[in-house]
């Protein structure tokens, strides 16, 4: 007898089911055996090498800070996409040369000009 194709996903289904039971068991069994009560205040404070903190905990970061993030991730995904691109290019050069090109400098074409954009505005510029 040959298992039918959702036969194979009954283990992942399993796992799942036990991963999600164990996990809000975990949640359950903390709040059940917890210590409850109040603690003093001296023990929510951070520790600062013996020193009492002075100032915000949480610094706020500049929004240049984002925006440098966002670009590096984009023109991160740009290499993403480029490497699988010029490993089989030879291959494809075979079938439709030009049109893969194509396809290639305009996505290149367009990256260039958000960068140029990003810089006109000032993205990279660290000094304001």
């Amino acid at each position: 007898m040959e298992p039918t194709q959702l036969a194979q996903y009954l283990p992942v289904l399993m796992l799942g089911v036990l991963a999600v039971v164990f996990s809000f068991g975990m949640l359950v069994m903390s709040v059940v055996l917890g210590k409850r009560g109040k603690r003093p205040a001296i023990k929510d404070t951070p520790y600062e090498c013996g020193m009492v903190p002075l100032g915000e905990g949480n610094t706020r970061l500049s929004v240049k800070f984002y925006l440098v993030a966002m670009l590096f991730i984009l023109f991160d995904i740009e290499v993403v996409f480029l490497y699988p691109w010029a490993v089989i290019y030879r291959e494809m050069l075979k079938d439709s040369g030009a049109l893969i090109l194509g396809s290639m400098v305009s996505f290149l074409l367009v990256l260039f000009v958000g960068y140029l954009y990003a810089l006109k505005k000032g993205a990279l510029d660290w000094k304001n």
